[in-house]
This record gives structure tokens, C-alpha cells and sequence, in this order.
């Protein structure tokens, strides 16, 4: 997952109240289910010190906001002076309530939906619709390429005046090309991650084959229907997240080989334990920091979470006082947010010691 994804945490203050619990809503009783894990959560959270305004802010997300249709999870992180984060996940998670310095964002890094910039383009022969996904804002456009007829009629026209084959074929062609290239443009504007291309086939062929290469490895066409004769929206956005979870384990896949393949090879573009990866952070060369099972592991920092370390000894070598102790599963990943560092949870494939790791942008060597 981004670092962007996480970013206004860092410009917040604590104690922060950090809540995930099962938010499934597939019965009919589903609302007053979490009604009454809500109570719980909030007796969790006045136990561990959290004030009224904490408690009042996590209620207000927590029952205000519309629940996921099918089993999920929800994952809230607050403030007294706001909610930061308040998002569905994919997988029931939890339930696990913290009131700390700093925000616990580890279940969101495993199980929440990151969703970056894309376009869905509905293409037939007369022209396409746009909707651009960005920054949790949605900008829709129609362009109207202009070329007609775009369908052959089924009886000749008014002899003499030739077939009207060509003029068809061309007003799709100019029709296709419009489209082409306003897709472009929003490319290089909004340099999406993404391009779902949706219509019958010959239309989505036709769109790919005008399209520019620099266009072209962003293109997704998925089979969810044709721009007029409509489309199932919930089909729709079904292939979307299958994509963009095929993606985030692809990325998860991608960095474990790296890890995995960095530390056989002793090169120093990897690193494992609280040690190594507490000093990467400092240098600020993760690249993307692994996150296995780090359990109630501490560490210390000064006034600066910047100068996270193992342990008291590593700090005061570094002349610094310790100042604070922290959880390594908070400081760590948000350390990590904080330099730009992407962040994934391990799986089953890889054990890093001290259950953290590191692939890194250098070698501190």
C-alpha cells in the first residue's frame, strides 16, 4: 500500500483512538449488531483512558457511515479533534481497540482497499463517456466524435450516390480517434494507473488500436456490457476491484521475491529486525517496509520519531535520549509513511526476523 494512502496522518496529534472490528452486513439484524458492538468498543476505549471527544468521534463514524453490503471489516482511526481514517476492509478484522500516541494502521495495510488514480471509458462507434477517479473525486465527460452515419443501412440508398459503406466506416474511425484522444490527454494529465475500457468488442479493439503506446500499458478492457444497451454496475465495479486486488498481491508477491532475493545474496538492498530496519528508517532508505508479525515488540525514540531505535543503547550511541517507547508495530509503519515508503503485510511466504523487513532504495553499506 502507498504511503500516500496514510498521509494525513501525519500532520494529526494524539492520543489517537484506533478501532477494527467486523462490519459485515449480510443479515437483517446487521444494524443493530453493530449497535451492540459499538458498546463494546466504547467501554474498550474509555478503559484504555480515551476522553469523551475521542469516543464521540469514533461513535459518529462508526454508526453514521453506510455499512458494506457482504461480510468485510471497518477500520477507524481518530482523534479529539477528528476521524482520519474511516474505511471498509475486505476482510473481517478485530475486533482490536488501542488508545496510544500513535495510530495503529497495520490491519488497513493488510486488508483495506487502496484505490488510485483511474479512468472508465464506455467506448461504441459514436463516441465514449469518462469518468476519472482521483483523490476520492469523480469527473465524468462525454465526447461526441461527430462522424455519422455509424450504422450501414439495411437497404441501399438513393441509387447513384454510392455505397455507403466507406462513409460509415470512416465516421466510426473519426468517432474512435476522438475518443483515443481525450483519453490521451486525461493520461497525461492525470497519469492514471489505470484505464478500464468498457463496450463490445470491435469498439474496445478499435479505441486500444488508436491509442497511443504510452497509453496502451494502462489499458484494462473488462466485459461488463456496451455503453448503450447498459451495463450491470455492479458487475462493473466487481472487475474493478478484482484488478486492483490482483495488483496489490502482484505488488505483495513482487516485494517478498525482492526481499527474499536481496538477503540471500547479501547485497544490502535488504534488511530484517528491529535493528536493521530501525536503522534504515533513519536514513530513510526503506523502499518498502515488510510487516510480519512484530506482536507487542517496543521501541524508543527521542522527541523525533525520526530517530526510532531498537533499544536505549542504539539511541544514546546516536546521541540522542531517550524520550519515548513505543510500539514497534505504530512507530515503524508510520516512520515509514513519513519518508515515503510503501508498506505491505507478510504472508505465509516470508518470516522476517523479529517479524519485520525491509527492501531499501540503497545499500547502507
Amino acid at each position: 500500500m502507498q504511503s500516500e494512502h496514510f498521509r494525513t496522518l501525519l500532520t494529526s496529534r494524539g492520543p489517537y483512538g484506533s478501532v477494527y472490528f467486523e462490519d459485515s452486513h449480510d443479515t437483517e439484524d446487521a444494524h443493530a449488531q453493530i449497535e451492540l458492538k459499538w458498546r463494546g468498543l466504547r467501554e474498550q476505549l474509555e478503559r484504555q483512558g480515551a476522553g469523551p471527544a475521542l469516543t464521540d468521534r469514533i461513535e459518529q463514524a462508526i454508526v453514521e457511515t453506510y455499512p458494506a453490503v457482504g461480510r468485510g471489516g471497518r477500520a477507524v482511526v481518530a482523534t479529539a479533534d477528528g476521524v482520519l481514517v474511516n474505511e471498509h476492509l475486505i476482510r473481517p478484522a478485530g475486533p482490536v481497540v488501542r488508545v496510544s500516541p500513535l495510530p495503529y494502521i497495520v490491519p488497513v495495510v493488510a486488508h483495506g482497499v487502496e484505490y488510485p488514480t483511474y479512468v472508465v471509458v464506455a467506448v461504441d462507434h459514436a463516441g465514449g463517456d469518462f469518468v476519472v477517479h482521483r483523490d476520492r473525486t469523480v469527473v465524468t465527460e462525454t465526447v461526441d466524435g461527430g462522424g455519422y452515419p455509424v450504422h450501414k443501412a439495411s437497404s441501399a440508398e438513393t441509387p447513384g450516390f454510392g455505397d455507403p459503406q466507406p462513409r460509415t466506416e470512416e465516421a466510426r474511425r473519426k468517432n474512435v480517434r476522438a475518443v483515443a484522444d481525450r483519453l490521451t490527454s486525461i493520461v497525461d494529465d492525470v497519469a492514471p494507473e489505470v484505464v478500464f475500457v468498457v463496450g463490445e468488442v470491435r469498439s474496445r479493439n478499435d479505441l486500444f488500436g488508436e491509442l497511443p503506446d504510452r497509453v496502451t500499458p494502462r489499458v484494462v478492457q473488462l466485459r461488463a456490457g456496451a455503453r448503450h444497451s447498459g451495463f450491470d454496475d455492479r458487475q462493473l465495479h466487481d472487475e474493478i476491484d478484482k484488478e486492483f486486488e490482483r495488483r496489490r498481491l502482484a505488488a505483495i508477491d513482487d516485494a517478498a521475491q525482492r526481499f527474499q532475493a536481496e538477503i540471500g545474496r547479501g547485497s544490502g538492498l535488504a534488511t530484517e529486525g528491529l535493528a536493521g530496519v530501525t536503522a534504515a528508517l533513519r536514513a530513510g532508505a526503506v523502499e518498502t517496509l515488510i510487516i510480519g508479525d512484530i506482536g507487542d515488540a517496543t521501541v524508543v525514540a527521542g522527541d523525533d520519531l525520526a530517530t526510532v531505535a531498537p533499544n536505549a543503547n542504539v539511541l544514546s550511541e546516536l546521541g540522542t535520549a531517550p524520550t519515548q517507547v513505543l510500539r514497534a508495530d505504530e512507530a515503524l509503519p508510520m516512520l515509514a509513511v513519513s519518508t515515503g515508503a510503501s508498506l505491505i503485510r507478510a504472508d505465509e511466504h516470508i518470516a522476517p526476523t523479529d517479524g519485520v523487513g525491509a527492501v531499501l532504495r540503497y545499500s547502507l553499506r
